[in-house]
C-alpha cells in the first residue's frame, strides 16, 4: 500500500508557504479543495505539523495556517519525520526459521540495506528547505498560475460532504 503523508504533508506546506507571499489566506477546506484531498486527511496531517511547529493553526471563522517558522528553516526532512514518525521507507520480513543460509541471515542482511537507504533519504531532504523548493516551482512553473487556487464557496461546501 502506498503512503501518500509525506507528498501530502510537503504539498499542503508549501502551499501555505505560497500563500503567505501572496498574501493569502489558508484553511484546512482551501488546502483540501488545492490538492484535491479528503479535508479529514489533511486536517489528520495537520496534528503533526502543528505538533512539531512546522504549521499554525488559528480557529474560528477567520482562522488559518501560517509556517511555524520561517520557510527557510524547515527542511523537507522537518516534514517527513513529522508526519511518517517512526515507520521505516521498507519494512523487512518477520523473522524465518533458519533452514538455509538465506532464510538464516537475510533478514538482518535487509534491515541493514533498509537502514542505509533510509538514512540516505533523510540526508538528502535535509539538504532541501520549504524556501528552496518553493523557489525551484517557481522558477520551473509551467502552469501560468500565480499562487494557490482559490475555490468558490460552492466548491468548500461540496467538498466538505
Amino acid at each position: 500500500m502506498l503512503d501518500y503523508r509525506f507528498p501530502t504533508a510537503l504539498q499542503m506546506v508549501l502551499s501555505v508557504a505560497m500563500a503567505e507571499q501572496s498574501g493569502k489566506r489558508s484553511t484546512s477546506a482551501i488546502l483540501a479543495y488545492g490538492l484535491e484531498a479528503n479535508p479529514s486527511f489533511i486536517r489528520k496531517l495537520m496534528v503533526p505539523l502543528t505538533r512539531d511547529g512546522i504549521i499554525v493553526s488559528t480557529l474560528g471563522r477567520t482562522g488559518s495556517i501560517h509556517l511555524g517558522r520561517p520557510a527557510d528553516q524547515i527542511t523537507l526532512r522537518d516534514i517527513y519525520v513529522s508526519v511518517i514518525e517512526d515507520k521505516k521507507i521498507w519494512a523487512s520480513r518477520p523473522e524465518v526459521p533458519a533452514r538455509c543460509v538465506v532464510s538464516a541471515n537475510a533478514c538482518w542482511y535487509f534491515k541493514s540495506i533498509a537502514q542505509e537507504a533510509e538514512e540516505a533519504s533523510l540526508k538528502v531532504l535535509a539538504k532541501r528547505t520549504v524556501a528552496d523548493a518553493l523557489e525551484e516551482l517557481q522558477k520551473k512553473d509551467t502552469s501560468g498560475c500565480d499562487a494557490v487556487p482559490e475555490p468558490e464557496p460552492e466548491d468548500l461546501s461540496k467538498k466538505s460532504r
